[in-house]
């Protein structure tokens, strides 16, 4: 029997990316509310640059409940679905943005309106068949005041190109505009991003410095970046890195109306006769609580939201909460993060250390912003080449045919080259379709006895010949920069357990064909809302980090600001 606690105004599945943004504006409103976090506090010692446990090991005292949900992947039906590799995600107040890179981009307002933008355009019969993908139940604009607004709470580095319709050349020149420039300049360029813009301008592209949430300089009394380097899977021992952990979820507990709770393993999502939710029941140190509440917002991840989701049946929803019209699962998507690109230079590269989000973005090839008319595909991606080396990294590199994998020779090549290659990261258009899906696996569970999440996807034609067709530019952008030889990797066909997952809690206005209603909140389940990724419908050429934190934010300010009706 489960110890019943008292009740509360609302509790938040989950304080990573999304969760731990939207605790702020329910706390400044008033609300009161208890934040369920399966994972620990960690602190400035968790984070010392540490190469083998962060980017080797994957940070093994943080991910262990990660670590025993791997999604099972196949790639369609007639497969058998198996667990490979491990879980890209981490558990922690904070979630993910304690170590992720920081990328913190926008979508474009193209990204809003792929259906209707792509038939104006081309005709609707340039849609790839078999997708499902619908435009959004609104348009960027409407989304840029909280996008303006995690920008500043948050903390985000960067150089705007469109402010209020004034462009500015050192910035993205396809951007939709914004309210006003980033809270700090953009993170620093080494002497080889330097060369690869100037390559990229020669080339006639529009190359800028990319969004980081990381302080460039002093913010909010945090210090600016240092430039040590471990930022790829490394947490910040000065806090520059500006994840909720140390912003949003701090100012909510400053306010008395947040109680976080750690080492709290959500098990279900409870409801009453009329369909109404209740509150959650989870496990902590082997002990079963129900916590009561008016409201439950679900955010953790999208495997883990679409999960729970699943997992909470009852007899108002027997096939798994809000999910009477069978759209819990379905729109999955994720980001083709295949198909990579790596050069090898005749100089000195000098990447030592840097960090993943100090790079050079070309989006002339991104989204719609380039005629698509003579080509077999939509969409596009962002090209990336970036500031990041460490020693065992270094030492990990290929030999690009020109030495043996091991011996002398080989070891003569990486003390020879170990500076001089680099490998591009392109972000690229991922469309959903009606093959691609997530459900529980019927054989496969964690350690408590609960199916993990079986992913039934693979990239399809429009996504593989956009891909082909991004390495093309990425390979004469690194030959205009001085390359002498340059690999390409697969195009990649399986889409597996990535780090950026889309869909299966869609968003949209027709509650046949998606999960939540415009605000994020349930079609089905009054008081319930679902933040993260899990809603959004398109990917763009973009992380979804800062997309899902406006959205984050436009929800909980929209739950506090209609509580009494939402919730009576």
């Amino acid at each position: 029997m489960a110890t019943r606690l008292p009740g509360t105004d609302v509790v938040i599945v989950g304080l990573g990316a999304a969760g731990g943004v939207a605790a702020l504006p329910l706390a400044n409103a008033g609300l009161d509310i208890v934040g369920l976090e399966a994972g620990s506090r960690l602190t400035k010692r968790d984070f010392a640059p540490d190469e083998i446990r962060n980017n080797v090991r994957d940070w093994p005292f943080a991910v262990r409940k990660c670590a025993t949900e791997v999604p099972t992947t196949r790639r369609s039906r007639a497969d058998t679905a198996v667990q490979r590799g491990g879980h890209p995600m981490m558990n922690g107040v904070g979630g993910t943005t304690l170590h992720y890179w920081a990328q913190s981009w926008r979508l474009n307002p193209w990204d809003f309106k792929v259906v209707s933008e792509t038939t104006r355009r081309y005709g609707r019969s340039r849609l790839p068949a078999g997708t499902t993908v619908e435009d959004w139940p609104f348009g960027y604009e409407e989304l840029e005041p909280f996008y303006d607004r995690i920008e500043h709470e948050i903390g985000v580095s960067g150089q705007a190109g469109n402010v209020r319709g004034q462009k500015n050349p050192r910035g993205n020149p396809f951007e939709g505009p914004r309210d006003r420039d980033y809270p700090m300049p953009a993170l620093r360029w080494t002497g080889f991003l330097d060369r690869m813009a100037d390559s990229a301008r020669t080339l006639g592209w529009q190359p800028f410095p990319g969004p980081a949430a990381i302080n460039s300089e002093a913010y909010q009394g945090r210090s600016g970046c240092m430039y040590h380097g471990h930022c790829n899977k490394g947490g910040c021992h000065v806090d520059a890195k500006n994840s909720p952990a140390v912003t949003t979820i701090p100012r909510a507990e400053a306010t008395g109306r947040l109680k976080v709770v750690t080492h709290a393993t959500v098990t279900k999502i409870e409801t009453d006769n009329q369909g109404k939710v209740t509150g959650v029941t989870y496990l902590q140190d082997r002990e079963e609580f129900f916590q009561p509440a008016r409201f439950v917002f679900v955010s953790t991840y999208t495997y883990e939201n679409v999960r729970l989701l699943l997992l909470s049946k009852s007899r108002a929803f027997p096939i798994g909460l809000s999910n009477n019209h069978a759209q819990v699962g379905k729109h999955y998507l994720s980001h083709h993060q295949g198909a990579g690109v790596t050069a090898l230079f005749p100089y000195d590269l000098h990447a030592w250390y840097g960090l993943p989000a100090q790079g050079v973005a070309v989006d002339d090839f991104a989204d719609d912003n380039f005629d698509h008319g003579g080509l077999d595909f939509i969409g596009g991606g962002n090209m990336w080449a970036y500031s990041d080396r460490r020693p065992i990294s270094a030492a990990s590199m290929g030999t690009f045919g020109r030495a043996p994998s091991w011996g002398s020779a080989w070891k003569s090549f990486i003390r020879e080259n170990a500076d001089r290659t680099n490998s591009a990261y392109i972000q690229k258009t991922t469309l959903p379709y009606a093959a691609n899906y997530l459900d529980l696996d019927p054989t496969v569970t964690d350690p408590l006895g609960f199916p993990v999440i079986r992913i039934t996807a693979e990239y399809k034609d429009n996504e593989l010949a956009l891909a082909a067709y991004l390495q093309d530019k990425m390979a004469r952008w690194y030959r205009e920069a001085g390359a002498i030889e340059v690999l390409r990797g697969g195009l990649g066909g399986q889409m597996g357990v990535t780090t950026h997952a889309y869909g299966g809690t869609r968003m949209g206005d027709d509650p046949e064909t998606n999960v939540v209603n415009r605000y994020g909140l349930s079609h089905e389940v009054p008081n319930l809302g679902v933040l993260g990724a899990s809603v959004m419908g398109t990917s763009g050429a973009r992380n979804p980090t800062l997309t899902a934190q406006a959205l984050a934010w436009r929800t909980a300010e929209h739950v506090a600001k209609n509580w009494s009706s939402i919730v009576e």
